[in-house]
């Protein structure tokens, strides 16, 4: 059979791989902390139809001759760049100018005792938050949002406690808010401000290999840079804080919007459609030839 025929499925089923991909960008266009993906493509192995020949005292040298077998997806990219910024006036709302993630807990019982395994944390760019019935800020799912814990101090006023844990607003709290370095203040039914907590981030020299695990969440992969030492999430030491060491500030009342662009993923579909037609114009062809050949006997 011919090797074009097949180099001709194989590109068909690259460009469809791309469009699934295109879709999915466009599919979420308007979803909140979403990172597009990119898909690259690679040649596949070639046939040697003669080899190389070093140069001789009489003859130069002659290049190898190849014939390509078609292209294969190189890799579907995470591209984490940053998305537009959508004011809400959402006290709950924050959006992460910078790089880090929010770091989202499961699992966790009253003890507030956090000593979890990779699998047990996810991590988001999605800043939409809510308040649960026992006032833990939570993500759309219930996953709880992971910080520095508060406590009261000798004199019965709320401070950091050092120690990782939920961030939890009381029910007698007037108001809250969220400053830039992810620390969450309230006024208590005392009109003093009193702090809940601070958010804190997850910091990864690769973010492209986090792994998306669905509902605008990422789970840790073996190449995605280990932000803890150990492999137990377990203490404050394994994030860093806002607007320090080159991390992102958390901006209330605004959410971060996808990072695709419309016109970007309209001019790739096009290239896709286009591939995919060409591919298919090679297969056609091919099977001309075939009935050519066939068309011999008679």
């Amino acid at each position: 059979m011919l090797r074009s025929m097949y180099a001709g499925i194989s590109g068909m089923r690259g460009f469809q791989t791309k469009l699934d991909v295109v879709g999915n960008n466009i599919a979420n266009v308007n979803t909140s902390g979403f990172k597009k993906g990119r898909v690259t493509f690679q040649d596949m192995m070639s046939q040697t139809m003669s080899g190389a020949q070093a140069p001789t005292t009489i003859r130069g040298g002659i290049n190898p001759s190849q014939v390509g077998l078609g292209s294969q997806v190189g890799s579907i990219d995470n591209i984490q760049t940053q998305g537009n910024r959508q004011t809400t006036n959402r006290t709950l709302d924050m959006a992460l100018e910078g790089d880090g993630m929010f770091v989202l807990g499961r699992g966790l019982d009253a003890s507030d005792d956090v000593d979890m395994q990779a699998s047990d944390i996810s991590f988001s760019r999605s800043g939409n938050f809510y308040l649960d019935d026992d006032g833990y800020i939570v993500n759309p799912n219930g996953l709880y949002l992971l910080g520095e814990g508060a406590t009261a101090d000798a004199n019965g006023d709320m401070a950091l406690s050092g120690d990782l844990s939920r961030i939890q607003i009381p029910a007698n709290a007037a108001s809250f808010s969220i400053a830039a370095d992810g620390t969450v203040n309230y006024v208590d039914e005392n009109n003093n401000v009193q702090v809940a907590g601070q958010i804190r981030l997850a910091s990864f020299s690769n973010p492209g290999g986090l792994q998306k695990s669905g509902s605008n969440t990422f789970q840790l992969t073996n190449n995605s840079g280990v932000f803890t030492d150990d492999g137990v999430f377990n203490n404050l030491a394994d994030l860093v804080i806002p607007e320090s060491n080159g991390s992102a500030s958390v901006v209330s009342g605004a959410l971060e919007m996808s990072n695709v662009d419309l016109a970007e993923e309209f001019t790739e579909m096009i290239t896709a459609q286009r591939g995919f037609q060409a591919n298919t114009r090679i297969i056609t062809t091919s099977d001309e030839i075939l009935q050519e050949l066939v068309n011999l006997k008679r």
